[in-house]
């Protein structure tokens, strides 16, 4: 279940941001000073840019002016490809996002339940004592190419235990609160939503950081 909602979720995301391929801090939009922007010049061809943190990247063919199916360049965020719808829908991407984020939170739910009840949490994401004094020894050997064999292999060790802890109890709860803090009928009925992520622009600059990071940790 995962595996399919977590590629549409990343898909429709990104036609979501391509309305408006940039990201602000606090309640408001500030134009002038955005934390990450994407823009497009006037040149013949025109030349794609990507701005983070005020340093500017020429990112010509990929993002913001990207090559479509025609072979022309298009002037789209993340392209064509990368999206889902592959046309530019904000509609579209918004139906698919929000289906398959209930589905993803019910999926979620389900299987910490199942965990919890059968017990099976504490042995597959919780780190035991000896792992932790273990942490050291687990890092060298992965930098050395040095991996378990036999029934160990077979187990996570304690940096995929405390990898999958942070995806199920720090980044996954922080994504979906973001995404529900960016709903304006859930801010009306969960008002400090907004004051926990410092505004609505702060939430949707959360909900694209920890979806990155949650591409990364897959």
């Amino acid at each position: 279940m995962n595996a399919l909602c977590l590629p549409v979720l990343l898909m429709s995301g990104l036609q979501i941001f391509n309305a408006h391929p940039a990201l602000y801090w606090g309640k408001v939009s500030t134009f002038d000073k955005p934390i990450m922007a994407m823009s497009q010049n006037e040149d013949d061809p025109p030349k794609g840019t990507t701005t983070v943190l005020g340093h500017t990247f020429d990112t010509t063919g990929y993002l913001r002016s990207s090559t479509g199916s025609d072979g022309e360049q298009a002037d789209r965020g993340f392209p064509s490809w990368l999206t889902l719808p592959s046309d530019q829908d904000l509609t579209g991407g918004r139906s698919w996002h929000f289906f398959f984020a209930w589905a993803f939170v019910l999926n979620g739910v389900l299987y910490l339940l199942y965990d919890l009840l059968s017990g099976q949490l504490r042995f597959r994401v919780i780190p035991q004592r000896d792992e932790v004094h273990r942490f050291g020894a687990s890092v060298w050997e992965h930098l050395t190419l040095r991996f378990p064999e036999g029934d160990e292999s077979k187990r996570y060790n304690v940096i995929q235990k405390l990898t999958y802890a942070i995806v199920l109890f720090v980044l996954l709860p922080v994504q979906v609160l973001a995404g529900l803090a960016m709903s304006p009928a859930m801010d009306a009925v969960f008002p400090f939503l907004l004051t926990l992520f410092d505004g609505r622009k702060s939430a949707r600059t959360v909900h694209f950081v920890v979806a990155a990071l949650l591409v990364r940790s897959a």
